[in-house]
């Protein structure tokens, strides 16, 4: 025979659980319905990139873009693995060349767009992604300015370059540079 107190105990305890398993159904539903009211938003975990500051790649000037001035004549592109003949000859891929293509990078239908592993289009201003994608352990200490040149206040506003202001991305390794001479002491005599 059960006492009276051990039934109120169990009579309260399916009480709090009741209105726990409630307010769960409650949040849950509250979030679904957040979720569905903003149109044309897709749920993901993935974080925002966040744009960084960048001045303009440094042949952007040029006579050379936007790449569709060209291109624009050339459709279909030819998306072959081929030695380039009629334009373009004076560059070289010489970055994973055995398995780098022009279009692994470059949108084929949108020469003025770079095209990122996930299919997502990006101007030339946001090539700092692009690099990333395979250079993560550079592209973390670009973000906390520790790779790469920066400039303005160190708790203001910033201006970040992109990494072909010093990398050529077709060929992105530096030439051997000359040692110089160590320097000379102060008070040391020179003979």
């Amino acid at each position: 025979m059960q006492t009276p107190s051990f039934s109120r105990s169990l009579k309260v305890l399916v009480a709090l659980v009741s209105v726990l398993s409630l307010s769960v159904a409650s949040c849950l539903a509250q979030r679904e319905k957040s979720t569905s009211d903003a149109p044309n938003q897709s749920v993901t975990n993935r974080v925002p990139e966040k744009v960084y500051p960048v001045p303009r790649p440094p042949w952007s000037d040029d006579l050379i873009f936007p790449c569709s001035q060209c291109h624009s004549k050339m459709q279909p592109p030819n998306l072959t693995i081929r030695p380039m003949t009629e334009y373009h000859q004076q560059i070289v891929l010489r970055h994973a060349a055995s398995m780098r293509w022009c279009t692994d990078c470059h949108n084929p239908d949108n020469r003025d767009k770079l095209r990122l592993i996930s299919g997502e289009l990006i101007d030339f201003t946001e090539s700092y992604r692009l690099c990333g994608q395979c250079h993560g352990d550079k592209f973390r200490d670009w973000k906390a300015g520790v790779h790469g040149k920066r400039t303005g206040n160190w708790n203001g506003d910033k201006q970040y370059l992109l990494c072909v202001h010093c990398h050529n991305p077709h060929s992105p390794k530096f030439k051997q540079l000359k040692p110089m001479p160590p320097p000379i002491r102060p008070g040391v005599a020179r003979h």
